[in-house]
């Protein structure tokens, strides 16, 4: 196969700020092109610009002083858009939140960041107010009409906080090198830790990822069923179209597949970006009836676990379109490695279960656990670096120092390279299964059974037995409607031997009405090990 020609490095400039690159360049050279066309209402460049302003002006004017951090609680909206990129306009830090977290979670994150500010939407208030009490939050801005009761004297509308138009700013020259937003991860386990992104960060991903493999211009729609507070989300749906000055739709409202039909037909979104999860959702209910027109659509993109083949072949054969299945983390902020669609007319570069090749501006290695490269087709750690690598954990000095090997990013990712150079996701590392002395990857085993007409989902997980030894156990969903009869289960098993060696199929099967998942859409396979104790 013919080397993958990789384009000019890229220069970052010393001198940078995330609010003037990726808004207010393309509000000052086109102030009147639509940059949201929705959910609720759209807005130019020009506006947008103008509403990170004024936030930027009201944070000044509070006194929030550069590298100070500001908690950021809106759903997708413009508010939120001006919120980020007008904090880091300042010099502030964003640290953007799930809108519809539990109180212990804010908790968390108040006490971690020390933030003395949040931004917070009315609707959240409930869950959040409580975790205020013994941290250092001195004020906090309401978003949403009519909050509907009386506000303390910590907190301010968000239209009575946000400074004058035209209000002139005094924010610092930022660097390119200087921290510009915090991003929550949990992981596999333990309290959610702040992933520091820096200035070039964005920067660095735009190019890699929307310019380079998706070809993104300012003509496309972008349309992200995953949310802006999270890494893969906030690349999608807010500064991946900024970058080239693309128009953006956004959604406030819970995932869901009817909810995705009625955008597609009204926006006609010409890059569309969901997780495999939901993507496998919208198919159970396309079967059951439901018209989704992707018609507009040029690039449907994948990421945030491992999409299965299935999913990827139900899907290409139901649409025409090839899924690109790409892999990122949100300590690499976006992707750093995926597929080639076709943008130019050429021949795609996708296969079916592979997550292509690394995005330019990233290496990648797959190495054993001394830290040497392993030869193709032999199962490693994967490490990367470069692209937008976070600069390391807040407060965590001791995780920063295990997660960064000399410049290297430690994903915690099991993968193989093919003799092709396409390389192959096998799960967490603290998801695979040694079984008979060998490994076992749980997503080939949930590829297995997706392989079943009856399954709409499936998750394995490796438990130790009485007798001390490690097995496979799968959890199904059936799809809509279905359930499973008297000797299913054997049915199943049968089924999955006759595609795998016999110590990868489960030895027990357990049928689920739905698997448990993260506010990102990944499946959360911890909790289905602690059910099966």
């Amino acid at each position: 196969m013919a080397a993958v020609q990789e384009p000019p490095p890229f220069e970052i400039p010393e001198q940078l700020n995330i609010c003037t690159h990726f808004l207010e360049r393309p509000a000052s050279a086109h102030p009147d092109c639509m940059a949201i066309l929705g959910e609720p209402a759209e807005m130019t460049y020009g506006a947008l610009a103008e509403l990170a302003r004024r936030v930027a002006a009201a944070v000044s004017r509070d006194g929030i002083r550069d590298g100070e951090r500001i908690l950021i609680v809106l759903p997708d909206s413009a508010e939120f858009i001006a919120a980020f990129l007008g904090v880091a306009r300042t010099g502030a830090i964003a640290l953007p939140v799930n809108p519809a977290t539990r109180e212990g979670d804010y908790a968390h994150y108040l006490r971690d960041s020390g933030a003395r500010m949040a931004i917070v939407h009315k609707s959240a208030l409930a869950a959040f107010l409580p975790a205020v009490e013994a941290t250092g939050l001195e004020r906090i801005v309401v978003a949403g009409e009519d909050v509907g009761y009386a506000l303390s004297p910590a907190m301010v509308g968000w239209a009575e906080w946000l400074a004058p138009v035209g209000a002139k700013l005094q924010g610092p020259a930022t660097r390119a090198t200087d921290p510009a937003f915090f991003l929550y991860t949990s992981g596999s386990g333990g309290s959610p830790k702040a992933a520091i992104h820096l200035h070039k960060d964005m920067l660095m991903t735009s190019w890699g990822f929307a310019q380079q493999i998706l070809g993104m211009t300012a003509d496309d729609r972008t349309y992200s069923v995953s949310k802006l507070f999270f890494a893969y989300g906030l690349g999608n749906g807010m500064y991946f179209p900024m970058s080239v000055g693309a128009q953006m739709i956004l959604d406030p409202e819970r995932p869901r597949p009817e909810r995705s039909a009625e955008i597609l037909a009204k926006y006609k979104p010409t890059i569309f970006f969901s997780v495999p999860t939901f993507y496998a959702a919208l198919l159970r209910e396309v079967d059951r009836g439901l018209t989704a027109d992707f018609s507009s659509v040029r690039v449907a993109v994948s990421a945030g676990e491992r999409l299965p083949p299935e999913i990827f072949q139900q899907f290409h054969r139901r649409f025409g379109l090839e899924i690109v299945d790409a892999i990122g983390s949100t300590e690499m902020l976006q992707m750093f490695l995926s597929p080639r669609p076709s943008i130019d007319g050429s021949a795609a570069a996708i296969r079916a279960g592979s997550c292509g090749m690394p995005v330019p501006g990233c290496d990648v290695k797959i190495v054993d656990d001394a830290g040497e490269e392993v030869p193709p087709d032999e199962i490693g750690s994967l490490w990367v670096r470069g692209g937008g690598a976070f600069a390391g954990y807040w407060n965590l000095p001791e995780l920063t120092a295990r997660t960064i090997r000399g410049g290297w990013v430690v994903t915690g990712d099991k993968f193989y390279r093919d003799a092709d150079g396409y390389f192959h996701y096998c799960g967490r590392a603290d998801d695979m299964m040694k079984v008979s002395g060998m490994w076992v990857s749980p997503t080939e085993v949930e590829n297995a059974l997706l392989g079943h007409e009856r399954v709409a989902e499936a998750a394995v997980v490796g438990i130790v037995d009485e007798a001390g030894l490690t097995r496979p156990l799968a959890f199904v969903v059936l799809r809509a409607g279905d359930r499973p009869d008297h000797g299913f289960d054997h049915e199943l098993r049968e089924f999955v031997r006759t595609r795998l060696p016999g110590y990868k199929c489960p030895s027990e099967i357990k049928f689920l009405d739905v698997l448990p998942k993260t506010a990102t859409g990944k499946i959360q396979r911890f909790r289905l090990r602690d059910s099966s104790r």
